[in-house]
């Protein structure tokens, strides 16, 4: 029986030797023992300990330190190394981040974290979903949902808004069809922004006899409340979302940013699309690095991606729910979000202005902040004019 694709990708998660074979015997039903499984990743040409060339490891880590990824501990930089095809030891990793950026590694040793006590049953039991506001005055909306089990990113969407419900509604359905079902229950705030999502939920789970259906499967309350997302949002302005939230403020300082709708607009045009990359970027490391145990026993430890895909091997299952009705009745009640980043008159505008000057869209943080100048100054002058 060939079983390379279900060992390659099992492998390519992180998951361990045993529990490559536990997930094999438990999910595929195919049985076979670590030295078997051994030999036929020797086969496949899959190997832990070829590691990347030290000097490869270092640019790397030094381009990173030039951006938001000067944010990033060891174990996330590690993670990161290998999610870009760079295997490398952990404690390399340690030791080169502690050489090229000593003050912030220092600073990192001396920080502690607290967590409150919380419980999930398992994988989509509950989604946690939140809005986060801190580049908000800048006109970028970020709304997230993460796994109350697995601690795995469902979605993270940066757009011009996070007050309307039909785009928070959007991001929803859009995760069920691609999850193949929705969470036994969703956790949000009580803002207006969520009410459309929190009706699809409950007309999702209408029919169902357990003791979370219907108006039950959505639980509401304060912000503050919410933790499993809320203390997500920390770790990631720690590592990426801060390096944006400095940037902006010194162009506000710096007078290149006056806070009005041009301002907004432009700011969106040039710059979702790349924070959108970086939050790709830190939802994939998320996913793929391995949690800690913590002081709760009810809390479990591993990799998100494979708690979620293989919640056996924590003793649980998976709680997702296939909807009741036609999908296509939700998605009549959403907005789902287009190429365009901004208000689609000042993107014509600036596409007009693009063609006469020979200007592209930006593919980095240093040629958005040029566009953004240059469409600044030439639509601000013609203002003036």
């Amino acid at each position: 029986m060939d079983m390379t694709d279900e060992i390659t990708f099992f492998f390519n998660l992180g998951m361990s030797y045993k529990d490559i074979v536990r997930s094999l015997a438990l999910i595929h039903g195919k049985v076979i023992s670590e030295r078997t499984l051994k030999r036929l990743l020797k086969s496949n040409g899959l190997c832990r300990r070829k590691y990347a060339d030290l000097n490869e490891i270092i640019g790397f880590i030094i381009d990173q330190l030039n951006g938001p990824g000067r944010l990033h501990g060891y174990r996330w930089m590690h993670t990161k190394c290998l999610e870009h095809g760079i295997r490398a030891r952990k404690e390399d990793v340690r030791i080169i981040l502690k050489e090229l950026d000593p003050e912030s590694s220092l600073l990192r040793q001396r920080r502690r974290l607290h967590r409150r006590r919380y419980f999930s049953q398992g994988p989509n039991y509950i989604w946690h979903v939140d809005s986060y506001d801190k580049l908000k005055p800048y006109g970028i909306c970020i709304n997230g949902c993460i796994d109350g089990f697995s601690r795995r990113i469902i979605w993270l969407k940066a757009a011009h808004t996070n007050s309307n419900p039909q785009v928070i509604a959007g991001y929803f359905v859009e995760s069920v069809m691609n999850s193949g079902g929705c969470p036994r229950v969703i956790r949000c705030d009580l803002g207006t922004e969520n009410v459309i999502m929190r009706d699809i939920q409950m007309f999702f789970r209408r029919n169902d006899g357990d003791e979370r259906a219907g108006p039950r499967s959505c639980i509401t309350g304060v912000s503050s409340a919410n933790q499993r997302i809320e203390s997500w949002w920390g770790l990631m302005r720690k590592e990426g979302i801060e390096f944006w939230i400095q940037f902006f403020g010194e162009l506000k300082d710096e007078g290149l940013f006056a806070g009005d709708f041009l301002d907004k607009a432009l700011l969106q045009l040039c710059f979702r699309n790349i924070i959108q990359e970086q939050l790709d970027d830190i939802a994939t490391v998320w996913n793929a690095h391995r949690i800690r145990p913590s002081a709760n026993c009810n809390v479990p430890c591993g990799i998100p991606n494979i708690m979620f895909m293989a919640p056996q091997l924590w003793g649980t299952e998976d709680f997702i729910v296939q909807p009741d009705s036609d999908l296509q009745i939700a998605q009549e009640a959403c907005m789902f979000l287009s190429a365009i980043p901004c208000d689609e008159e000042v993107f014509d505008l600036c596409t007009i202005l693009m063609e006469e000057q020979n200007l592209r869209f930006p593919s980095d943080r240093r040629e958005a902040f040029e566009l953004y100048v240059e469409l600044r100054d030439a639509i601000r002058s013609q203002i003036t004019e």
